[in-house]
């Protein structure tokens, strides 16, 4: 099971409290309870969900998930040649179980009766298809079980602190695992979710100050403009317990402004990929005192193992740099497509996306993707470790690295920043760096940026900061 038993009882326990709100407008637990139950005959054996955020997202997911049916959730930004590349695939690649109804994505005979009712199927059954970002190539689809987010919801439940009182904000879109996850979250532990047509700054404002929000849940990119200009426009976010944050490392500037904000929440920050969930994590309690800035990024989640292993699955001492790999039962299924056997390995029940760090004292320190990475000159540099140390330099609001192509070198360390005043120079942002960084990770071209590069959920886009770089484009100016 996900969620579907739990939105019976909570429809039964409480049919008027409220369950779903977007943009303002709002279902109770009966109301969504009633319209994902309608919605269940005519959902196929495996749906292909795209759409903006809405009411109806909410209740088309839960019909879309009920008895063993699978769902597969498509960013409705994609292109949609692209999105129909995706549906064609899902019906090579996906044996669904009966339908009930013919509709456009069904392709086998109708289940029984008893299975037309808004219920969770097997724990070990596949019930969510993901989908890995894209806006070109066909994404990577991978399947998560329905025992592997019950798994995941126990353990986020816990390590959160997730009430029933509690109201969540995720402002993103729905098509985003991290807002996906959300919902599903707050649908099971009975707790209120709200999210907005789309993400802006002002009508998240306005839910925070009116609708009694006091937990986030965000990108950092979010975090840092809804902080600042929370700030700036005297919004009141005293009511905020617990801010979680995803997709990177929170840095000092960002974390700065948010506890300013919110004084009295909890400030997570936690590490884990779509195909492995959850890995691991910490919270920085109001009044508590960050420890010094670096790629710490806490310690395991509930019911999660961490080994650091090498290519070859042998592992490695504490502060050896290798594969981050985890054990535990929230890992998914596998991928239906698009594995070239480096996107999931498995070392003898240990799995791993890929993704380089090392153990200290029991604490992860995330490094970043191993396609990241930067090869300067024979020497491994990680993009994160240079916007980490660049974050700390004052006059810095915000920074971005990347290897730039280089005849001499390979590839060369290039960072992009957004000052938080005028007239930054290169040669302090040398400085700045220099106690923190080794001298063969600094960069050696500093650009100054009118705005981060950012892809369309708000996370960090390399990739698009060497594209601005290369067509000379207005957003980005060389610092001498």
């Amino acid at each position: 099971m996900p969620f579907l038993d739990r939105l019976q009882r909570w429809a039964d326990d409480r049919p008027d409290g409220t369950a779903v709100v977007v943009a303002g407008q709002r279902l109770s637990w009966e109301e969504l309870r009633d319209a994902a139950a309608g919605l269940v005959p005519g959902s196929p054996a495996v749906t292909v969900l795209s759409e903006e955020n809405s009411l109806h997202f909410a209740a088309a997911f839960a019909a879309a998930v009920a008895g063993e049916r699978q769902c597969a959730v498509l960013d409705p930004t994609w292109p949609q040649p692209l999105q129909d590349s995706i549906r064609e695939r899902l019906r090579g690649s996906v044996v669904p179980a009966p339908v009930a109804a013919s509709v456009p994505d069904a392709t086998s005979a109708p289940e029984p009766a008893d299975s037309l009712e808004l219920v969770d199927g097997a724990p070990g059954t596949p019930f969510l298809i993901g989908l890995t970002s894209g806006t070109t190539s066909v994404p990577k689809a991978f399947s998560r079980s329905r025992r592997s987010w019950q798994l995941s919801f126990d353990a986020s439940v816990e390590f959160f602190g997730l009430a029933a009182d509690d109201r969540t904000l995720a402002p993103g879109p729905l098509a985003a695992s991290l807002n996906l996850y959300a919902l599903a979250e707050c649908l099971y532990a009975g707790s209120e979710f709200h999210t907005l047509a789309r993400f802006d700054v002002g009508d998240a404002h306005a839910a925070v100050s009116h609708d009694g929000i006091t937990r986030l849940v965000l990108v950092p990119t979010m975090l840092r403009i809804l902080s600042e200009r929370g700030l700036s426009g005297g919004v009141d976010a005293s009511g905020i317990r617990s801010i979680i944050c995803a997709g990177s490392k929170l840095d000092a500037r960002t974390l700065e402004a948010a506890r300013r904000w919110a004084p009295n929440a909890t400030i997570f920050e936690y590490y884990g990929a779509s195909e492995l969930s959850f890995v691991s994590g910490a919270g920085l309690a109001p009044g508590q005192q960050p420890e010094q800035r670096g790629t710490g990024i806490g310690k395991p989640f509930p019911g999660v193992e961490i080994r650091i292993l090498d290519d070859g699955g042998a592992p490695l001492p504490d502060g050896a740099d290798g594969n981050i790999c985890v054990r535990s039962g929230m890992v998914s299924d596998g991928y239906l497509w698009g594995d070239d056997g480096q996107a999931l390995q498995s070392f003898d029940g240990w799995h791993t996306v890929g993704d380089q760090g090392y153990l200290d004292g029991g604490t992860l320190h995330m490094l970043g993707r191993r396609s990241d990475m930067i090869i300067t000159a024979g020497t491994n540099v990680y993009p994160h470790e240079v916007e980490l140390a660049l974050a700390s330099v004052p006059g810095v609001a915000a920074a971005v690295a990347a290897g730039l192509a280089d005849d001499l070198r390979g590839q060369k360390v290039v960072a992009g920043i957004v000052p938080s005043h005028g007239g930054l120079t290169a040669t302090q942002l040398k400085a700045g760096v220099e106690d923190v960084l080794a001298r063969s990770k600094r960069p050696l071209e500093y650009f100054a940026l009118a705005e981060l590069p950012v892809t369309d959920r708000g996370k960090i886009s390399r990739e698009l900061l060497l594209d601005w770089i290369a067509r000379g484009d207005p957003r980005i100016r060389r610092l001498g």
